[in-house]
């Protein structure tokens, strides 16, 4: 019998992020994928340290997916450090060298390059933490009562 952890997400990004997210938890991370730091930003994965470092971890499928991304740049201005997830097969001469770089399927991942730290002021950092709070609270609460009221999208 499959259990719901046996079952492979659909996409090529989606398993790539489902390998991330087991890094970083491996890494002390919370970790939340699809998370809107911005007006008409969404990065694939957002990880909260235990010191309270933000990194976003975008994934990339190949070639075309990476050409296509013209908001990467915009997500640098949201965390500490910035990194690409891609596959083995990924030309990873492509990727910006100034930037973090994971490799990763969908059982697990390595952390190959690990980007410069950009400390986020203050006052960004305050709002990206409680931003990811409500959207983590809210994400909870949704499995808790799937069937309750809901205010907007988390």
């Amino acid at each position: 019998m499959l259990h719901q952890t046996d079952v492979l997400p659909p996409m090529p990004g989606q398993r790539l992020a489902r390998g991330c997210g087991r890094l970083l938890r491996s890494l002390d991370h919370a970790v939340l994928t699809e998370f809107v730091p911005a007006r008409g930003l969404r990065v694939d994965l957002i990880s909260l340290g235990p010191k309270g470092e933000l990194w976003i971890v975008e994934c990339k499928s190949g070639r075309a997916d990476f050409r296509a991304d013209r908001k990467w740049q915009g997500y640098l201005d949201w965390c500490d450090r910035y990194f690409w997830a891609v596959d083995a097969d990924f030309p990873v001469d492509l990727l910006p060298e100034d930037t973090g770089l994971i490799q990763a399927d969908a059982f697990g991942a390595e952390l190959v390059r690990i980007g410069p730290e950009t400390r986020l002021a203050g006052a960004r950092r305050a709002k990206v933490q409680r931003d990811f709070a409500r959207a983590a609270a809210l994400r909870l609460q949704g499995l808790c009562d799937p069937d309750g009221i809901s205010a907007g999208a988390f």
